[in-house]
């Protein structure tokens, strides 16, 4: 797609983005005292595994993990995803799995019978991974929600997380939970650390997303020294860091 589509694109979404976040409906009330901080990744390149999520674990916390079951195993010039039985790894060390559509198709390109059959397909690629009687949360491909197939989201998931670059705080939108990518520059991610301190000073739930965990970093992920460093950086300020359903469990159910 042409540069010119794709902002248009962007900015096409941004209008009914806006309006999902303050529509009426389900509410999280984060009010704590502690600062809550979520490590998730999208997609799941291989890295995020051998590198992302070793580093979480061997600082004692885990992460959120979205699949695209369409990704499984495949190869790209920069990139490898990850495989069924990778996913399996994951929740063998205690990390969480979510939902990231089957396509990875921008969901407000889709109509409402395909986003369904879409989510289906995924849960029955996810269900051979790990059976959970609860929601499983979601996030958006390309951060790029969709207003008028919100209900279908909310039926199927706890929470759903775009972007935005805000520390989510007061009463959210479960449909539209904030995120803040870690990408590149790596001067950019490392500058993350700022967020962390912005959070500890106000605390409420930072959800930081990435992809990719590598030396040769693609321009959405970051090395694994930048991730250790925000990772250790969220610990040592005294942020409880929690997968997305953990936190869920202590701020309780969404209410209307």
């Amino acid at each position: 797609m042409p540069d010119i589509f794709k902002r248009l694109d962007a900015w096409a979404g941004s209008i009914p983005d806006r309006l999902l976040r303050r529509m009426p409906g389900p509410r999280i009330f984060i009010e704590t005292s502690r600062p809550l901080v979520s490590f998730t990744f999208d997609d799941v390149p291989d890295t995020a595994l051998t590198n992302g999520a070793r580093i979480l674990e061997e600082h004692g916390v885990r992460g959120t993990f979205y699949i695209s079951g369409s990704l499984a195993g495949r190869e790209e010039p920069d990139r490898t995803l990850i495989t069924q039985d990778g996913c399996r790894a994951l929740v063998a060390h205690g990390h969480e799995i979510g939902c990231h559509t089957f396509s990875h198709i921008k969901v407000r390109h889709m109509n409402h019978e395909a986003i369904d059959a879409d989510l289906e397909r995924n849960g029955q690629y996810l269900d051979a991974i790990e059976k959970t009687a609860s929601k499983r949360n979601f996030a958006y491909p390309y951060n790029a929600g969709s207003f008028s197939a919100r209900r279908i989201f909310g039926k199927r998931f706890s929470t759903c997380r775009m972007g935005g670059e805000q520390i989510n705080r007061g009463s959210v939108n479960p449909a539209f939970l904030h995120g803040v990518e870690i990408r590149q520059p790596e001067s950019h991610a490392l500058g993350l650390t700022r967020r962390i301190d912005e959070l500890v000073a106000k605390p409420g739930w930072l959800i930081f997303f990435t992809h990719d965990i590598a030396q040769k970093p693609t321009p959405y992920g970051c090395t694994p020294e930048t991730f250790e460093t925000l990772v250790a950086h969220a610990l040592l300020r005294g942020c409880t860091v929690l997968p997305v359903r953990d936190v869920l469990a202590q701020l309780g159910r969404p209410r209307s």
